[in-house]
């Protein structure tokens, strides 16, 4: 890789161990770390290895945080990122990149990176509970390096990265200000590592879904940057299918095959819907659109023959009981599902995850008093990245890791009477480019941004025929982080490498 020549300076130091050490008994390697000056960064470069199917994978790591300026030079932000790719690869242009970020807004990129994608990843129970602290790192056989190198990167106030000194943080705190600066960091990292040749990609988890489609027709508009194609992880495009307003039905219809979900997987259903888990899907999907919605729309005309026979299919979808379902006019909101399901028995359930069940102070409020799934995810996320950065990775920075937080709030939705929707963002995105492939992933357990409400942001784009065979959609058998199931994890890796592959073909 070329070097500014004036601001070159390279520093090498040396790990006291190597961490990555495949064989028992084998004399420890000492990674070399390199102190990149270039470019007034902070960046340092550690060499790896991973085993992946197929056999042991070198790469190299970078982590630091680039400056970013104006055309005239004035330093507006400094974003963190952790950079990993595969060494002896000849020609780059042969080798694709992706772009990894969370959402939030307000969080870091950790979820991606130490969850599914990196060659590293959090160890949980293999079917995603969290085990006792302290937690570790383990090699991660099914990271997406063996496919795409990859950049994780924090938006502004996330993870490491800061506004400039002298600069205004707010400034970066909106749904615009986001897509711009972020696509700055794409546009500058693609330039100084000489990737513009690569097949390009996206990956971003929740409102990282919501960046990633802004983001895919800003880099067209403003740069010419075209992309092969986007990973949607737990996708929100339009956020009328999530908000509880009164007078928005949109999401009473769509959150309804997730309480149905939860609802079986908690054993809350008579006998005969706690069957196939697909086939009870397909049944209330059905019921939401061709009954549910146009019932809700009759609004106070809904006969009350209709009513009672509403009442019923809810109750028995749900799990809850007619007289709730009657309480709550026939609006069953996520926030009083997951505290009135297993009430009788003193549990909540989780939003991020509703396989995971909590313990309230008590049953009698109306809302939980904490996401369990969150808090289950909180502990060794953080903890394993604080310590994987400084010590495996070499970047050192007393500044707290930012894994998740409210200090980007009050976040700047750029709407008015309106709610935020970036679908129109990612259709002409795709017409502009009709080789932009899509994949949507989304857990049948995840109340944060349920398969149902994606799927039908999907479908709503009003893609040309010709381009709707670009989407690839797939449901996982968890909740928002589908791949700290480690089952899950498997089926994920293996679908994207399928996806890359066919999206990358020259």
């Amino acid at each position: 890789m070329k070097r500014n020549a004036v601001l070159g300076v390279v520093l090498t130091l040396t790990l006291a161990a190597d961490l990555h050490a495949q064989d028992e008994g084998a004399a420890p390697e000492a990674p070399k770390v390199v102190k990149e000056a270039t470019w007034d960064d902070d960046v340092v470069e550690t060499r790896h290895r991973v085993a992946v199917e197929g056999g042991e994978l070198a790469y190299t790591a970078r982590a630091g945080r680039m400056r970013l300026t104006t055309e005239d030079g004035k330093a507006k932000a400094e974003l963190f990122f952790v950079a990993y790719t595969k060494d002896d690869v000849a020609d780059p242009a042969t080798r694709p990149v992706t772009f990894s970020f969370n959402g939030g807004p307000g969080s870091s990129s950790v979820w991606l990176h130490l969850g599914a994608l990196g060659p590293k990843r959090v160890k949980m129970e293999p079917e995603g509970w969290a085990p006792p602290p302290p937690y570790e790192l383990v090699d991660n056989p099914h990271t997406w390096l063996d496919a795409t190198d990859l950049v994780f990167l924090d938006p502004v106030t996330t993870g490491y990265s800061r506004a400039a000194e002298g600069e205004d943080a707010a400034q970066f705190h909106g749904v615009t200000p986001d897509v711009e600066w972020t696509g700055e960091f794409i546009r500058l990292w693609t330039t100084r590592y000489e990737r513009w040749s690569s097949p390009k990609f996206l990956a971003g988890e929740s409102y990282g879904t919501t960046r990633a489609a802004g983001l895919v027709g800003h880099l067209q508009e403003r740069h010419g940057m075209y992309m092969n194609g986007i990973v949607l992880v737990s996708a929100i495009l339009n956020f009328q299918t999530a908000r509880f307003d009164v007078g928005n039905d949109l999401p009473y219809v769509l959150f309804l095959p997730t309480c149905a979900a939860t609802a079986w997987y908690h054993k809350q259903l008579v006998p005969e819907l706690s069957g196939d888990l697909g086939t009870l899907l397909a049944e209330v999907e059905r019921f939401a659109i061709d009954e549910y919605m146009p019932a809700l729309a009759k609004g106070d005309g809904l006969p009350a023959t209709d009513r009672e026979v509403l009442v019923a299919r809810l109750a028995r979808y749900t799990g809850l009981s007619q007289e709730y379902v009657e309480r709550c006019n026939l609006r069953i909101e996520q926030g009083r599902f997951c505290k009135e399901l297993l009430r009788d028995e003193r549990r909540t359930v989780g939003r991020l995850d509703s396989r995971f069940t909590g313990i309230d102070r008590d049953a009698a409020g109306e809302r939980s008093e904490f996401d369990p799934s969150m808090s289950a995810i909180l502990g060794p996320y953080t903890a394993t990245l604080n310590d994987y950065v400084r010590r495996t990775l070499g970047y050192e920075n007393d500044l707290p890791y930012e894994i998740l937080t409210g200090r980007v709030q009050p976040w700047k939705y750029d709407q008015q009477n309106r709610y935020l929707n970036v679908g129109e963002t990612l259709r002409q995105a795709m017409t502009r480019n009709p080789h932009l492939k899509v994949y949507v992933a989304a857990g049948v357990y995840d109340f944060a941004t349920p398969h149902f409400a994606a799927e039908y942001s999907m479908r709503a784009l009003g893609l040309d025929p010709s381009l709707r065979g670009n989407i690839v959609m797939s449901r996982y058998a968890a909740g928002h982080m589908m791949y700290i199931h480690e089952g899950e994890l498997v089926r994920f890796h293996d679908e994207i490498a399928a996806f890359l592959s066919g999206a990358a073909r020259r």
